[in-house]
């Protein structure tokens, strides 16, 4: 183009930002919860928000999204995926005229954390809270969008990766297994018996020769997932449903 005769040409200047969907897996409750945190300041002010944060000089985009992990929640188990860009202009009441062409770029991870180590460093705050997926109140920026997106994102990757044992324990039984897919999927995702028998056909799921009582029920065996036992199989296009 001839910006001569076009005009200059104005380039956006972008501020970037990190913004993290974290789901967390309560078995217990059999709910399916995303971490929101209450604005403090303008825009939005007291309104819902993904946790987010802006870069800081000389850190990764990754390491800001562990830094906004680590303030929130104390995690073990974890398993930690960038998700998507969201750029649009206008997504940020901050870009105005006046703004001299700032624009906000949202690069979005998504996290999958178990209950057992979510707690919140703060759990008497009422700036940090766990809201069940299907009761999230309105989000400040296009974060219904990026939570949406997110959610989408875990059933793909559960249909699809071993991401399931990233967040349970080290020995679980094929129900809890079970249990967490439903939670997330939804119930009736899969007969339990055809599951089962898939998830034991593809080998990767060792059993540890420990049972445990629950309930009035015979005695379950303990699982453990083997990464060497996955790891020749890791790059073919499975299905785990």
């Amino acid at each position: 183009m001839n910006t001569s005769s076009q005009g200059e040409i104005k380039l956006a200047n972008f501020k970037v930002g990190v913004d993290s969907v974290i789901f967390c897996v309560d078995l217990e409750r059999n709910r399916l919860l995303v971490l929101v945190v209450k604005r403090i300041e303008e825009p939005f002010v007291n309104t819902w928000s993904l946790p987010g944060t802006l870069v800081r000089e000389g850190e990764s985009l990754e390491s800001a999204a562990y830094r906004i992990l680590s303030e929130k929640i104390p995690v073990k188990n974890l398993y930690l995926e960038q998700l998507y860009t969201f750029g649009g202009p206008h997504r940020d009441p901050r870009e105005s005229p006046d703004s001299y062409g700032v624009r906000y770029l949202s690069v979005s991870y998504f996290a999958l954390v178990s209950y057992a180590s979510a707690h919140l460093l703060l759990e008497n705050s009422k700036q940090v809270a766990w809201y069940e997926v299907s009761k999230v109140p309105p989000l400040a920026f296009d974060h219904d969008q990026i939570l949406d997106y997110g959610y989408q994102r875990l059933k793909n990757k559960l249909a699809y990766s071993p991401i399931a044992f990233d967040v349970l324990p080290e020995l679980f039984t094929l129900h809890d297994l079970y249990q967490l897919y439903e939670i997330v999927l939804g119930a009736n995702f899969s007969d339990y018996s055809n599951f089962r028998n898939r998830l034991l056909k593809l080998g990767f799921l060792q059993n540890s020769k420990i049972k445990i009582s629950k309930g009035a029920g015979r005695p379950a065996n303990l699982y453990r997932f083997s990464s060497s036992a996955f790891a020749p199989i890791k790059d073919y296009p499975l299905v785990f449903i």
